[in-house]
């Protein structure tokens, strides 16, 4: 009863204090494109930057925003996230990675190369600390996103936690890794698509060689053993973060969506290893507007957990002074 007392009274938080945002009213989103050596192509971003940006000289935290299997870095400025993203001081980040589930694959055919974390972790977070200002550090660094981009926020925000202070998941497909690597542990091969993905380019894309789902699937084994699951395993990953390193996690899904039962099971295990988390629970299904709506909530939450991190990073810094005088 407890945790369904917490459960409910953070839905309810979550509805009162997400902030009120003109639909009409968007920011502007940037297409960016730069060389990644980890996939060894040119790839894009979008990038939504905050309203005075220009008009200023600070630096700004950064939310990383993952989009799902077959999607593109084109979806999340659909879904309202220039509207939402008006409410806070902090820039917003929408990469690509295809249908890559953001892990580097245990095996890549026909000459590919296809380390996305690496992609992710090494060559994109450069790029944007290189070229816009940022709060470089893990206290103004935040990832979340959504089904195949949910398992990624979560999964490399706990492989990386001294990269990020917050990550967090929409509906994700929290226990894909988790599910491959109890198949190759009983000796079963990982399911294939059932069916050849389309070689028509997505117009809305425009990356040589990377605009259809044929590019976009990468050639290889993602894991060729139980091993190499595991080490992508958000259920595994989470209980080897040391307390005080351990990022906040938000974590959301729809009552309709098919993937609910594994994210009530990842949070179970949080609730049994009394681990802090954030979490809501509401009607929706796997669906665009469910993804539009509760895209506000999540980007309150982590603005709010970067800036305590932040606040709690300038108090110790200020204490070290103190000490050093």
């Amino acid at each position: 009863m407890k945790h369904k007392l917490v459960f409910f009274v953070a839905c309810v938080a979550f509805w009162v204090l997400a902030p009120t945002v003109s639909r009409a009213d968007p920011l502007p989103v940037k297409t960016v494109e730069f060389a990644s050596e980890a996939v060894g192509r040119k790839m894009k971003y979008n990038i939504v930057l905050p309203a005075k940006y220009e008009q200023t000289k600070d630096r700004y935290p950064v939310l990383y925003l993952l989009h799902g299997y077959s999607s593109n870095y084109t979806a999340w400025a659909r879904m309202e996230v220039p509207e939402h993203a008006r409410a806070f001081d902090l820039i917003v980040v929408m990469p690509d990675v295809g249908n890559s589930w953001y892990v580097n694959w245990a095996k890549s055919d026909a000459d590919q190369k296809n380390r996305w974390e690496d992609f992710i972790v090494k060559d994109l977070i450069g790029h944007v600390d290189a070229n816009y200002r940022t709060i470089a550090k893990r206290e103004g660094r935040a990832i979340n996103g959504l089904s195949m981009g949910g398992y990624g926020g979560l999964m490399l925000g706990l492989k990386h936690p001294d990269l990020f202070c917050s990550c967090g998941s929409h509906s994700g497909a929290v226990a894909f890794a988790k599910s491959a690597g109890e198949r190759l542990k009983d000796g079963k091969e990982l399911p294939r698509p059932s069916r050849e993905p389309s070689k028509t380019p997505d117009p809305r894309i425009e990356i040589e060689g990377f605009s259809s789902q044929a590019d976009r699937t990468p050639k290889g084994t993602i894991f060729a053993t139980a091993e190499d699951a595991a080490a992508y395993d958000p259920f595994q990953l989470v209980l080897k973060v040391p307390r005080d390193k351990l990022p906040h996690i938000y974590l959301d899904c729809g009552t309709e969506d098919r993937l609910l039962e594994s994210n009530q099971a990842f949070l179970k295990l949080l609730m049994e290893n009394k681990l802090p988390f954030t979490y809501a629970q509401s009607g929706g299904g796997h669906t665009a507007p469910y993804w539009s709506r509760e895209v506000g909530h999540s980007m309150a939450v982590q603005y709010a957990i970067m800036q305590r991190n932040l606040a709690a990073a300038r108090k110790a810094a200020e204490g070290e002074r103190k000490e050093k005088d």
